[in-house]
């Protein structure tokens, strides 16, 4: 059974449904970093909270996971409300974020790894105790460079999603320059992190405020305020989310 047939789902109804993804996908991320690291820490912050709250680290882990999920889900919403603006670069962006969801959910493997080799309960007991730290460290190394190049395409994804938000007038102009500045960002952090990954950590400061305007900016806005809709549309067509011109509906 599909949404369309079950229940009229309106943009704006889809706006805050995104909305609130996106927030959860914040959020979850927020708590997977405190809890354990995850995202943002060094290896060696994750060794130590493995090490010292396992618990915690599996937990943050959790979270991290489906933090991803609610990324790609708010990603699809996103899609779902920008393809009449344009298809092909609504298409764009989603296929650059499911790649770096992909990518970063493929690393985070290298985490289940980290946590077997260090739990003496988990089977590694046949390996010296030196060995089964190395081969923890070399999966929390495998796990960061996994992270580090999602965010290519963390980045990439924001300049089509920046654009079309500008181009829809379904949201303030402003919030389609974050997006766009978001995206420099992200690829500014990339560098650094491939090129001087012993800089200060300060260059990243600038940054970090951008992403946090520009993302939880559009998650609150679609929460909350929802989109324009042109009457004229919404009263000819009420039962469905339109998709131009080929008159789809949200599945």
């Amino acid at each position: 059974m599909t949404l369309a047939n079950s229940r009229v789902v309106t943009p704006k109804t889809l706006a805050r449904i995104t909305g609130s993804l996106y927030l959860a996908f914040i959020v979850a991320s927020v708590i997977a970093d405190a809890l354990g690291h995850i995202g943002l820490g060094t290896a060696q912050q994750m060794a130590d909270s493995i090490t010292t709250a396992p618990a915690s680290f599996r937990l943050g882990l959790v979270f991290a996971f489906f933090s991803a999920l609610l990324f790609l889900l708010a990603a699809w919403g996103l899609y779902v409300l920008l393809r009449p603006v344009d298809k092909d670069l609504a298409l764009l962006f989603l296929v650059l974020n499911t790649v770096g969801v992909a990518i970063q959910c493929a690393s985070m493997l290298g985490l289940v790894w980290a946590l077997v080799a260090s739990d003496p309960a988990a089977g590694s007991t046949a390996l010296p105790p030196v060995q089964a730290q190395a081969l923890m460290q070399l999966a929390l190394d495998s796990y960061r460079t996994g992270f580090v190049t999602a965010q290519l395409f963390f980045g990439a994804w924001l300049f089509p999603l920046g654009y079309l938000v500008i181009r829809s007038r379904l949201l303030p102009r402003f919030l389609g320059v974050l997006l766009l500045l978001d995206g420099v960002a992200e690829l500014v952090w990339l560098l650094q992190a491939l090129l001087l990954p012993a800089a200060n950590p300060a260059i990243r400061i600038p940054g970090t405020v951008v992403s946090f305007l520009a993302e939880v900016g559009l998650a609150l806005w679609l929460l909350i305020l929802g989109v324009k809709v042109d009457q004229s549309t919404a009263d000819s067509q009420p039962e469905s989310v339109t998709a131009g011109s080929e008159g789809g509906s949200l599945k």
